[in-house]
C-alpha cells in the first residue's frame, strides 16, 4: 500500500529490488511524508511509521543511514540487506507479535475507552435492548455450524451406561448420535436420533435439556461443563435435512406385512404426539393411518406456540414430510367435536383404533381479566402467540401472508414458565418499547429452564417478583396500568398476598401466561366413552397410554404427564407399541410385552457395503485388528455380535514361543497434548503378542466359525524363521476353519529381539522365503502384515508376491519413543528403574503413513490386494484407504479410544458416502459436509459481502444497516420452505468394489505436477472472526503476503507476494474462511531475492497416463 503511494508521488527516486523499495533520494522524503499523511485510509499512517523513520523523518536505525555526498548534497543509495526486511514488509509487520522486555502501562481511562472497539458481547450496564421489530432471525446460543459441533463432540466423553440417554425421555442414543457426528457421519447420527424421536429437529431446537439430557452429562462435574447436546441433535438433523432423502419402511417389514398392518388408524390432533405416534405405526408396517387437525395447519403448538426464532416452521413442516413419506395422511379442518368427530363416530368409520393427541386448547384465566379482550389490550397466551407465528412463520398457512399486531408500548406478561418468555420475547418482535415479565414467586420459583430466561434477559426484558396482579385499570376502552399487591411467604413456607404493600405498573398491553387446560364441553363428551378424570382430561394408563375403552389410546397435553414437545413424542411413541400389540393381539398375534419398534429408515440403509478379496466374502469391509481388541476369544464373539465384518485373532505362536507381558504398557499418545479421554489421537504399546496358546485359540476359531458362518474370522499367526513352525502353525490355523491367514512379520518390539517379527519383516529374503513355505502348506489366502519402519515398503510386499503371498497388510505400528518426563524417565516405565523401550505407536498420527504405504503398494502392485491398518477411525478414513487401494480395513485404537458399537456408525456412514457419490444435487458436498455457507457462530450473514467486522462499533454500525432490510410488516427469520422439496435423483451407487483405488490415477512422482497452475489465498470477511493466525504464520513461516488491518482486524492478501503455500488455509480455526483460487494473470517465476544468471522458463509438466503412469518418451 506504501509502495503504491510512494509510485504516485513525483520527484521520488526509487530503487526497486523484486517491487520493493531499496532507496530514494532524500528531497522526496517529506513530500512522500505528507502524501502518506493526507491519505485517508484507516491504519496507513501507523503503518507508514517505519518508513518514516528509515528515510530520515524520524529517528533511523543505525543500518539505514545513508551517507552523503558533500559535492552534491544528496544521499547516495545502499544495498537493502538481504537479511532485513524493506520497509514495506516492516510496515506489514507492525502488528505481529514480539516478545516484551518491560511491562506494559496503559491507562486504565483510554482501556475504558478502547474495550468499546473490540467488545463481540453487550456492555455490561446497557439498559437499551437491540430493535427487534420483525427481526424472528435465530436467537439460540446451542445453535452450532459444523466446525462448532465437531469441537463439541470430540469433547464428549461417549460414557457407558451414559446417563444423558436416561434422562431424555424419548431415550436417545446420545452416546451414538455424538459419535456419529464426532466422525463427521451426519446421516448415521440422524438416523440414531430419528429413530427414537421423529421430531429428533424439533426437540433439538427446543427441549429443556439444562433439565434433561445436559443436567446428567458426566462432564457437568469438569470445569468446561456439559455438552450441548441439543445443539448436537439440531446440528445432526439439520443436516440430513439439506440432504432431502425420503424415509421409507424398512425391506424386513415390507416383505413381513400381514391383513393386520391394513387396520384403519385415526390419530385426532397433528400436534407432537400424533405426529410420533402415526410415524412408529407406519414404521410397523401399518399402511391406513390418518391424522385429522381442526387447524387448516399442522403441527400443534409447535407452529402456533413456539416463536419462529427458537423453532422455525420449516422444521416441523420437514417433520410432517417424513411422516407422509411412510404412508401417513393428515387431513385438516377437522376437530374432535361432538358436532364433528367423535372417538365412537371414527370407530363406526371403521377405525381399529383410536389415538387422542390434541393437548390443552384452552388458556387458563383469572377473574381479573373478566370482560377484557384484545380491543382492551389484553391477549392470553393462546391468542397471542398464534398471532404472532402466523406473522412470521412462512409456509405455516396457506392464507396470504398476516400482518404482526403493532404493540407500540409497555408490556405485562403475567406468568413464569416457558410459554410466558416466549410471549415476552416475542413482544418485543411486535414493536413493544419495554416488556416486564410478572410472576407471583422468586426468582428460584421460576417454572423456565435458564436457556429460556437468560434469551429474555438478554434482549432486555425486565423481571418482576413477587407480585400478584390484582386489578386492571382501562381508561377510553384500553389498558393503562395494572395493580399489583407483593407476594409473602410465612414462616411455614405458606404464600399470601400481602394487601398493605401494592403496586401499579403503566402497562399499554397485558398477556397472561397462566397455562392451559381443557374445558369445552363438546370436546369433552366427543371422547365418551373414555373414562374422564376430575381435571376433565381423559384418564390414562400412565405406563402404557391405554385408557378405559381397551382401542382408545390418548397422549401428549391431554394425558396428564407430557409437560413438553420430548414428552409428548415420546407419549405417542409409547401409544404406538400399546396400539401395536392391541391390534395385533385381534388377530391372534403375540408380539410380546417388551417394545421392538423399527429404525428410522431410508435407501441409504439398503446400499450393499459387502466386498469380496481373494474369493471370500466380507459382509461390510471393517474388522478387528490384531490387537488388545481381540485379546479372547469371547472378545471376538462380542464383535461379531455388534456388527463387525471380520476379526483377526490376536497374534499367537507355538507353544515354545509363549510370552509374558509387562506393565504398564500401553499408554496415550503424547501427540494429543491436552486432550484426556477418548479421541486420543495415537496410543504406544510394548504390549507382545499374545499370552494365550495356540491350542485355545485354534479352538475359538472353532466355535466362532461354527456360530458366525458368514463372518470372517482371521489367523494371526508369528514363528522364528523356522519352515517346520510357519507350516505346522499355517496348517493347524486351516484345519481349524480360520478363513484368511495373517502373517505377522513386523511387530516393531520384543519380538524382534526373539528372532521373530520384524526381525524377518525387514528383509526382502526372508519375506520371499517365509511366504513360499506357507503357500505350500495351506490353500487358503494368507497376508504378510508389512512393516512400516523401513526405507521402502513395496520392496517387502513385492517380495512376499514373489513368494506367493495372496496380499498384504499393510501397515503395523510405528516405532517410536513417546513420553519423556522432566525427570529424565519415559512412560511406560517398568519396575522401580523406570526402564522403557521403543515402543509401537498406532492411532491416527500414523494415518499418513499408512495410506501411502497403502497407496504405494497399490500403484506399484496393481491388483494386488491389501488389508489396510493405521488410523482408521470412521467411515470417512476407512473410505481413504479404499480410494488409496485397500480392499478391507482393519481397525484397533478407535476401539481403545470408544468400544465395539463404532462398527454400526462406519457401516452407515460408509452406506452415506456411496449414496451420496450418486446423489447428483449433491455433488458440491464433501462427503457429509454440505458446503459451507456464509455464517457467524452458526447463524446465516444476513448482510454479505459488506466489509464490515462483527465487534466493536462495526457490530453497532452492522445492526443498522441489517435493520434496513426488515421492511414493516415483513419478518426476517432467515430459514426457507420445505413443504415443496422435489425428488433426489440418484445415479448408479457405486460399490465397495468400485471406489478400491480410486485415487491412484491422481498419485504419482512430484514431477507429474503443474507448478503453472498456482493458486493464492483469497479471505472471507463474512466468516473471519479477526484472530490473525493467516497473518502470523504468513509472517514468521511464510512470506509476509498477508496485511493486518490495525482498526478494523480484517487480513488482506496481497496476490502478488502469496506463493500459494496455504499455510493460512492450514491454521485457521474457521473452515474455509479462507480458499485457495487459481492466480489471476499469466504464470511467472517466483521472487529469487538475487536475480539468477539463467531462470529456467516456463516450467514443463511430465505427462502420465490415466492411472497416473509417467510416459516416458520413446
Amino acid at each position: 500500500m506504501i509502495v503504491d503511494i510512494l509510485h504516485l508521488r513525483a520527484g521520488a527516486h526509487l530503487v526497486h529490488s523484486d517491487s520493493r523499495i531499496i532507496g530514494y533520494s532524500l528531497p522526496a522524503a517529506k513530500t512522500i511524508a505528507l502524501s502518506v499523511k493526507m491519505y485517508k485510509e484507516p491504519g496507513i499512517w501507523e503503518s507508514a511509521k517505519v518508513l518514516f523513520r528509515w528515510v530520515g523523518l524520524g529517528r533511523r536505525p543505525r543500518a539505514h543511514r545513508f551517507s552523503h555526498s558533500t559535492a552534491t548534497g544528496t544521499m547516495a543509495p545502499q544495498p537493502q540487506p538481504l537479511t532485513k526486511h524493506t520497509p514495506d514488509i516492516e510496515a506489514l509487520l507492525s502488528l505481529n507479535p514480539k516478545t516484551h522486555t518491560q511491562a506494559r502501562v496503559v491507562p486504565s481511562y483510554e482501556t475504558k475507552k478502547n474495550k468499546h472497539n473490540w467488545k463481540r458481547n453487550a456492555d455490561k450496564c446497557a439498559t437499551c435492548g437491540p430493535d427487534l421489530v420483525n427481526d424472528f432471525r435465530d436467537i439460540k446460543h446451542t445453535t452450532l455450524s459444523e466446525r462448532g459441533a465437531l469441537r463439541e463432540a470430540l469433547r464428549c466423553l461417549k460414557c457407558a451406561d451414559a446417563p444423558c440417554q436416561k434422562s431424555c425421555p424419548t431415550q436417545l442414543d446420545v452416546k451414538a448420535f455424538i459419535t456419529s457426528i464426532s466422525n463427521k457421519n451426519y446421516y448415521g447420527a440422524a438416523r440414531q436420533i430419528l429413530s427414537d424421536n421423529p421430531l429428533g429437529l424439533t426437540c433439538g431446537m427446543i427441549c429443556p435439556t439444562s433439565d434433561l439430557c445436559v443436567g446428567s452429562c458426566n462432564l457437568q462435574a469438569t470445569e468446561e461443563g456439559a455438552i450441548n447436546i441439543g445443539g448436537l441433535q439440531q446440528f445432526a438433523c439439520d443436516v440430513f435435512k439439506k440432504m432431502n432423502i425420503r424415509q421409507i419402511v424398512s425391506k424386513e417389514i415390507r416383505e413381513n406385512r400381514n391383513k393386520s398392518h391394513e387396520s384403519p388408524i385415526a390419530l385426532i390432533g397433528c400436534g407432537p404426539a400424533s405426529i410420533s405416534c402415526a410415524s412408529f405405526l407406519a414404521r410397523l408396517g401399518y399402511t391406513d393411518i390418518t391424522i385429522y387437525e381442526k387447524k387448516d395447519y399442522v403441527g400443534g403448538l409447535s407452529s402456533s406456540e413456539i416463536p419462529q426464532f427458537r423453532l422455525p416452521y420449516d422444521v416441523v413442516d420437514f417433520e410432517i414430510q417424513l411422516a407422509k413419506d411412510i404412508g401417513v395422511k393428515i387431513v385438516t379442518g377437522r376437530a374432535l367435536h361432538k358436532n364433528d368427530l367423535t372417538v365412537e363416530k371414527l370407530k363406526a368409520d371403521g377405525a381399529k383404533a383410536v389415538f387422542i393427541g390434541i393437548g390443552m386448547p384452552e388458556p387458563k384465566k383469572i377473574s381479573v381479566f373478566e370482560g377484557l379482550n384484545q380491543s382492551h389490550g389484553f391477549y392470553t397466551s393462546k391468542d397471542f402467540l398464534p398471532i404472532i407465528a402466523a406473522a412470521s412463520k412462512p409456509g405455516m398457512c396457506a392464507c396470504s401472508a398476516k400482518q404482526l399486531p403493532s404493540m407500540k408500548g409497555r408490556v405485562i406478561v403475567l406468568g413464569a414458565g416457558d410459554t410466558a418468555f416466549d410471549c415476552a420475547t416475542s413482544a418485543l418482535r411486535a414493536g413493544a418499547s419495554r416488556v416486564t415479565v410478572v410472576f407471583r414467586k422468586g426468582f428460584t420459583g421460576i417454572r423456565a429452564v435458564p436457556e429460556e430466561m437468560d434469551a429474555a434477559r438478554e434482549e432486555k426484558c425486565e423481571f418482576l417478583p413477587y407480585c400478584s396482579p390484582r386489578a386492571v385499570n382501562i381508561k377510553d376502552g384500553k389498558i393503562v396500568s395494572m395493580k399489583f399487591v407483593k407476594t409473602e411467604k410465612d414462616d411455614a413456607g405458606n404464600w399470601y398476598e400481602d394487601e398493605e404493600q401494592t403496586l401499579t405498573i403503566k402497562a399499554d398491553y397485558v398477556i397472561s401466561a397462566f397455562g392451559s387446560t381443557l374445558l369445552d364441553k363438546d370436546v369433552i363428551e366427543a371422547m365418551a366413552p373414555v373414562k374422564m378424570t376430575k381435571r376433565g382430561i381423559p384418564e390414562v394408563n400412565r405406563t402404557d397410554q391405554t385408557t378405559s375403552v381397551p382401542w382408545v389410546f390418548a397422549g401428549g397435553d391431554c394425558a396428564g404427564v407430557a409437560e413438553t414437545t420430548v414428552e409428548s413424542v415420546n407419549d405417542g411413541k409409547v401409544a404406538a407399541w400399546s396400539i401395536h400389540k392391541y391390534l395385533q393381539s385381534l388377530h391372534g398375534n403375540d408380539v410380546g410385552d417388551k417394545p421392538k419398534l423399527p429404525m428410522f429408515y431410508t435407501p441409504i440403509d439398503e446400499v450393499d457395503i459387502s466386498v469380496e478379496m481373494c474369493g471370500v466374502k466380507f459382509e461390510n469391509p471393517f474388522g478387528l485388528a490384531s490387537a488388545p481388541p481381540t485379546t479372547s476369544g469371547a472378545m471376538c464373539r462380542r464383535a461379531f455380535e455388534q456388527g463387525w465384518g471380520f476379526v483377526l485373532t490376536k497374534t499367537f505362536g507355538l507353544d515354545k514361543d509363549l510370552v509374558t507381558n509387562v506393565s504398564p504398557r500401553i499408554v496415550r499418545g503424547s501427540t494429543s497434548g491436552p486432550i484426556y479421554g477418548p479421541n486420543q489421537g495415537s496410543f504406544l504399546n510394548i504390549e507382545l503378542i499374545s499370552e494365550k496358546s495356540a491350542a485355545y485359540w485354534l479352538q475359538c476359531i472353532r466355535e466362532l466359525k461354527h456360530d458366525f458362518p458368514t463372518k470372517i474370522v482371521i489367523a494371526s499367526i508369528m514363528c522364528t524363521f523356522n519352515k517346520e513352525d510357519w507350516e505346522t502353525l499355517a496348517k493347524q490355523s486351516e484345519e481349524a476353519g480360520a478363513d484368511i491367514l495373517e502373517l505377522n512379520l513386523s511387530c516393531p518390539h520384543g519380538m524382534g529381539e526373539k528372532g521373530m517379527g520384524l526381525a524377518c519383516g525387514q528383509d526382502p529374503d526372508i519375506v520371499r522365503t517365509i511366504c513360499s513355505w506357507i503357500k505350500q502348506a495351506v490353500k487358503i489366502p494368507f497376508f504378510p502384515k508389512m512393516t512400516p519402519n523401513i526405507t521402502d515398503i513395496r520392496t517387502i510386499a513385492a517380495a512376499a508376491k514373489e513368494g506367493g503371498a495372496s496380499g498384504v497388510t499393510a501397515t503395523n505400528t510405528v516405532s517410536g519413543l513417546m513420553h519423556m518426563k522432566a525427570d529424565g524417565t519415559s512412560w511406560p516405565a517398568v519396575g522401580e528403574e523406570k526402564r522403557t523401550t521403543y515402543g509401537g505407536m498406532s492411532g491416527s498420527a500414523i494415518r499418513p503413513i499408512a495410506l501411502k504405504a497403502v497407496s504405494a503398494i497399490a500403484r506399484d502392485l496393481k491388483g494386488f490386494p491389501i488389508m489396510a491398518t493405521g488410523g482408521i477411525e470412521s467411515a470417512e478414513t476407512g473410505l481413504a484407504f479404499l480410494n488409496a487401494g485397500a480392499s478391507v480395513l482393519q481397525v484397533c485404537s478407535a476401539v481403545q479410544n470408544q468400544d465395539y458399537t463404532v462398527v454400526e456408525d462406519y457401516c452407515t456412514g460408509l452406506r452415506a458416502l456411496l449414496y451420496l457419490k450418486a446423489a447428483q444435487p449433491l455433488q458440491s458436498w464433501d462427503g457429509q459436509s454440505p458446503p459451507v455457507e456464509k455464517h457467524q457462530k452458526g447463524k446465516p450473514v444476513l448482510l454479505k459481502d459488506s466489509g464490515i467486522p462483527f465487534f466493536g462499533n462495526y457490530r453497532t454500525e452492522r445492526e443498522k444497516l441489517e435493520k434496513g432490510t426488515f421492511t414493516k410488516g415483513t419478518p426476517v427469520s432467515m430459514t426457507g420452505d420445505f413443504a415443496s422439496r422435489p425428488d433426489m435423483p440418484v445415479g448408479k451407487i457405486p460399490t465397495v468394489h468400485d471406489v478400491i483405488g480410486h485415487a491412484l490415477p491422481r498419485i504419482g512422482p512430484y514431477v507429474t505436477l503443474d507448478n503453472k497452475q498456482q493458486k493464492v489465498a483469497l479471505i472471507d470477511d463474512d466468516l473471519c472472526i479477526n484472530c490473525g493466525k493467516c497473518y502470523m504464520t504468513c509472517n514468521d513461516s511464510g512470506y509476509q503476503a498477508i496485511s493486518f488491518n490495525g482498526t478494523t482486524h480484517q487480513p488482506k492478501v496481497n496476490e502478488d507476494d502469496c506463493t500459494g503455500c496455504t499455510l493460512c488455509y492450514s491454521v485457521c480455526p474457521i473452515p474455509e474462511c479462507i480458499q485457495m483460487v487459481p492466480r489471476t494473470g499469466p504464470w511467472k517465476a517466483p521472487k529469487r531475492g538475487v536475480t539468477p544468471k539463467f531462470e529456467p522458463g516456463t516450467p514443463k509438466v511430465v505427462p502420465v497416463d490415466s492411472e497416473g503412469n509417467v510416459i516416458v518418451a520413446n
